[in-house]
């Protein structure tokens, strides 16, 4: 332990590096929960495998909140480790040279080895590039290579690693928007992967037993990551799962973020089956136009929830509007009720004008890349920050005549300053406001301003990111093989060559009323498919990704060979499942908040624990 301490108190601009990061992830960030925490050892040397999915974000997350204060190494290419002053400032930041030119592993991985065997801990990215898709697409085989032939170093140098062997310890990380501002990140952590399983595969005299041992190993890592994380077969299935969330869960926090994955993979699994109910072709495509429409419209639901529209909302009703009158007594209500709180908003508000103004350009340089977007946003904002907070700081200090007491005055208002804008901000205090206004001169313009269905129809199709040139991508026909199962191939859903003019947003107020049209008929479309599903004969199955269905389902072979399987969970449990986890499931049995809930008492447990157990037994 010694050793690790020493090693790691030299690293000081590594420090001081996470330092500044973990302000910058504060105010980006309105959390970063960590989970499986205990899973990480405090001492000895270990493999960090990482999922990479928002550039460089990510080491960001993974270096500020890792478990124990622990310092990682990152690899960076050996030919930067020549200057002996830019070697310093490398070893410092935490970085370790990787001689990529090297056809010998153990010169390849020779930093590498140099930090395990002083007990330290090395961060590594297997998925080889930072990208943004609907699930995990590759994992490479770097990180196993780089552990197994530690073994075969140990093996020959015994007596310099008084440690012993490597650990692999995978982490997800997972952004509720990864684009957003004060949106929230979950890193979770696997259990360990120890070396014990290859070792005998990897130093056997066989031909390909190496290779195959590195393979083995591999799989194992990527099985980890899948499930600590989101994976959907398309984008159409994720953005279905996400709007179904948004719904079931209408407060922006109102999902606890340890529940946040489990639950998103759930519905994921759910609207993935092609025949989970009657509408489950229909129940995906209002989903789906709502979900684009309330993204043309800069508009959220949670937002839209919160402004207390008329009932001619509620998912029973006919799709009809509110009335003008109605909706302009709530807004102008909504409105002055906001107002009062106007002055102490404002001042925050106009000082953090630059920041926006510097995150938006940040964002427009990478308009393609979502996964840049976020790494400009903390950049640009965070060069702002630090020339605004200084100026308040001195402008504050200079009026209390530069006293060592004003100096403690001055910080201490400037901290305060920051932290009520922050509060403000994720109390959607700004987009209440100017939701309401949408809202309000969406329903009062002329009905002739609104856009006509033609027009409208580019909008009504969730915008596909651009493929990442770097990842390995099985065929086509493969990958949309779920969606045209359950959309048919006819679908307006799948015709994505819709979305090319859908670059430029529409004025607001010209899609006022059908965004408010697809939110009752997504409402009622989701009620009835709940509906559907409770209504179903006992013993109902409905898919599941393998790590779920072992818990609270079963697997079973699909192909003969036992090297697929698929997982399957009883349709019943889902919805108490979810219920559980706070979702406001509608039903025909009890009236919440407009929407209709199940009871779960009947027939079920009241842990997840004993739901796995009935669940078995059944």
């Amino acid at each position: 332990m010694s050793v690790t301490v020493a090693t790691q108190d030299r690293k000081v601009l590594h420090r001081l590096i996470r330092y500044v990061s973990g302000l910058a992830a504060a105010s980006f960030f309105t959390e970063i929960r960590v989970i499986g925490g205990e899973n990480v050892p405090q001492v000895g040397s270990i493999l960090v495998a990482a999922t990479h999915h928002n550039m460089i974000i990510d080491p960001i997350v993974l270096s500020v909140a890792f478990p124990h204060k622990r310092i990682l190494n990152y690899w960076s290419k050996a030919s930067l480790f020549i200057n002996p002053v830019l070697r310093y400032i490398l070893y410092s930041s935490g970085n370790i040279p990787v001689d990529r030119k090297s056809k010998d592993r153990q010169i390849l991985f020779r930093g590498t080895f140099d930090a395990l065997k002083k007990g330290q801990a090395v961060a590594l990215f297997p998925e080889g590039t930072s990208y943004t898709e609907p699930k995990i697409m590759q994992v490479k085989d770097g990180a196993a290579w780089a552990a197994l032939e530690y073994l075969a170093w140990l093996q020959c140098n015994p007596e310099k690693a008084p440690l012993g062997d490597v650990q692999v310890i995978p982490v997800s990380i997972v952004y509720t928007n990864k684009s957003k501002y004060r949106s929230a990140v979950v890193m979770e952590f696997g259990r360990p992967i120890t070396m014990d399983a290859y070792k005998e595969e990897f130093f056997s005299e066989a031909e390909g037993s190496r290779r195959s041992a590195v393979k083995r190993l591999t799989y194992a890592i990527r099985s980890a990551l899948v499930e600590l994380s989101i994976n959907a077969p398309d984008w159409d299935t994720l953005y279905v799962a996400r709007m179904a969330r948004d719904m079931l869960w209408e407060g922006e926090k109102s999902i606890d973020l340890d529940d946040f994955v489990v639950v998103s993979q759930t519905l994921v699994d759910l609207f993935s089956t092609p025949e989970a109910t009657p509408n489950t072709k229909t129940v995906r495509r209002h989903l789906l136009e709502y979900y684009s429409l309330l993204e043309s419209s800069h508009l959220t639901n949670s937002v839209l929830s919160s402004l207390s529209l008329s009932s001619s909302l509620d998912p029973h009703t006919p799709a009809t509007l509110p009335s003008r009158l109605v909706t302009l007594f709530i807004l102008i209500r909504d409105t002055v009720s906001a107002m009062s709180r106007l002055p102490f908003f404002l001042l925050p508000l106009l000082l953090h004008v630059p920041v926006y103004f510097m995150g938006r350009i940040g964002a427009s340089l990478a308009e393609d890349e979502e996964e840049t977007q976020a790494q400009n946003k903390v950049a640009f904002g965070l060069l702002s920050l630090l020339m605004i907070y200084p100026t308040i700081f001195l402008f504050l200090w200079a009026l209390l005549y530069y006293t060592p007491l004003g100096a403690l005055l001055a910080a201490f208002v400037v901290y305060l300053f920051a932290t009520y804008h922050n509060k403000m901000i994720d109390g959607e205090y700004a987009k209440q406001c100017a939701a309401a206004w949408r809202v309000l001169v969406g329903v009062w313009v002329p009905k002739k301003w609104d856009l006509s269905l033609a027009a409208l129809s580019p909008y009504m199709v969730p915008r596909t990111p651009p493929e990442n040139p770097w990842i390995e991508r099985s065929k086509p026909a493969a990958d949309s093989k779920v969606a045209k199962d359950i959309l048919g191939t006819t679908s307006l859903v799948l015709d994505k060559t819709s979305t090319a003019s859908a670059t430029q947003k529409p004025p607001s107020r010209r899609i006022i009323r059908h965004v408010l049209r697809a939110r009752i008929k997504a409402k009622k479309e989701l009620t009835s498919f709940f509906d559907h599903l409770q209504k179903t004969e006992n013993g109902k199955r409905v898919g599941a990704s393998e790590h779920l269905a072992r818990l609270y389902g079963g697997v079973y072979d699909a192909s003969g060979t036992e090297s697929k399987v698929e997982g399957w969970r009883y349709a019943d449990e889902v919805i108490c499942f979810l219920k559980k986890k706070g979702a406001q499931i509608p039903s025909g049995q009890v009236i919440y908040n407009g929407w209709e809930v199940m009871s779960c008492s009947e027939g079920y447990a009241t842990t997840d624990e004993q739901d796995v157990e009935d669940h078995q037994s059944r």
